[in-house]
């Protein structure tokens, strides 16, 4: 039996990344220092799994396995964009193309003027209006409630309660469905994790860091089609030159869509975790992608699914063939060790926290000891964890 304390281990704040990876760039000016900061996610930390010899390792290494040393002697740290060196001409890469939605939004309680968070998940009824949405602080949201968004154009009814923290809302208005979407969005803000936000506000306060933030931080650069409220965050690495490598190695490019919810942050409150049942989670393979995917395992070549979205969602639509089948539904897959994958050969991550859904799924497809292993190793030496964290790469 897989237990939930297996996959627990200590992290602190100082190994979350609070933003994608920059580089640090100091610029003299006489007797005075500027520092700033360019963001290059393509440039983070990567460590490598071998999946058959369990082997764990974070550095260079040339054709005989020997480490590569810089002038000082020093061995040359792997970067994400040295994933580059692990496949070949004819494998596929596998994305999960979902787009987020600025989900997160601010309102006033009527005659309180209170200020409450909602937090969109999903449209329920276009034609009615209803959006099932988080809100924050819920104890004080009843049905009944009216809520008003900044432009006090926008207003919403509560008319049912899902959850402790969950509200059905009903919108009123007399905009066009296409109009009402682009004033609600122009209105929200990027659905970061709430751990990033609370560090963020906490590190503010200590030290004030030159890092300009974009809604464009937390949206992968393929991304395109909308629903997710949670971004596929190891896509979040990928840059438009990453991606023209990827085409000049001839390494094709396949794309799937699963609507990443909030399950990958839901509290696992059980130990043994074959009682954890996840939500839901939309998804969609069309037939292009699965030609391109079923073609490169006929070929001899390898599949690498990009992030554990893609490879749940993959792992929903395989068949006992070890072909992936077009499929149009939702998926509440849970992975955790011990599995048997039929889909992928290989699979890119980032670290994540302790026990939570991402860690779990990487154990399974790597192996629990290999996995835990580079855990260890990259917390010792400083690696970042999280949603901008560096990256995992099991071959």
């Amino acid at each position: 039996m897989a237990k939930l304390s297996q996959f627990d281990f200590p992290l602190t704040s100082a190994n979350i990344a609070l933003y994608p990876h920059c580089t640090e760039h100091v610029v003299k000016n006489g007797r005075k220092k500027n520092t700033f900061y360019v963001k290059r996610p393509d440039e983070c930390n990567l460590v490598i799994v071998n999946r058959k010899t369990g082997k764990v390792h974070m550095h260079k290494v040339d054709r005989k396995g020997k480490s590569i040393k810089d002038e000082e002697g020093n061995k040359i740290l792997l970067t994400f964009a040295d994933i580059l060196d692990f496949f070949d001409e004819g494998d596929t890469f596998v994305f999960n193309d979902t787009k987020v939605m600025p989900a997160r939004l601010y309102s006033r309680k009527e005659k309180t003027d209170a200020k409450i968070e909602v937090f969109l998940l999903r449209e329920l009824n276009a034609d009615m209006r209803l959006w099932d949405v988080l809100v924050e602080p819920a104890r004080k949201i009843r049905i009944g409630n009216k809520l008003f968004f900044d432009d006090e154009t926008l207003v919403a009814e509560v008319i049912d309660n899902t959850t402790s923290r969950g509200r059905t809302l009903r919108f009123l208005h007399d905009y066009s469905h296409d109009e009402f979407k682009r004033r609600l969005y122009a209105l929200g803000q990027p659905p970061l994790p709430r751990y990033v936000m609370d560090l963020r506000a906490k590190e503010s306060k200590k030290n004030h860091l030159d890092i300009e933030e974009s809604p464009e931080d937390f949206q992968c650069i393929y991304a395109c089609n909308e629903g997710a409220v949670t971004a596929p965050s190891t896509g979040l690495h990928f840059t438009r030159q990453m991606m023209k490598r990827i085409d000049i190695n001839g390494i094709n490019t396949a794309f799937i869509t699963l609507h990443c919810g909030l399950s990958n942050f839901q509290f696992i409150d059980v130990e043994d975790l074959s009682k954890h049942k996840p939500e839901s989670e939309e998804m969609y393979v069309n037939a292009e992608t699965c030609k391109l995917v079923n073609d490169t395992k006929r070929n001899g070549h390898r599949v690498c699914a990009i992030g554990a979205s893609t490879l749940k969602a993959l792992e929903s639509c395989v068949g006992t063939d070890g072909f992936i089948k077009e499929y149009r539904g939702w998926t509440s897959k849970f992975i955790y060790p011990p599995y048997d994958f039929g889909s992928a050969d290989a699979f890119l991550t980032n670290f994540y926290h302790p026990m939570s859904p991402m860690m779990m799924e990487a154990c399974a497809f790597g192996g629990y000891e290999p996995v835990m292993t580079a855990y260890k190793q990259a917390l010792k030496a400083g690696y970042k964890f999280g949603c901008f964290g560096d990256a995992l790469l099991i071959i």
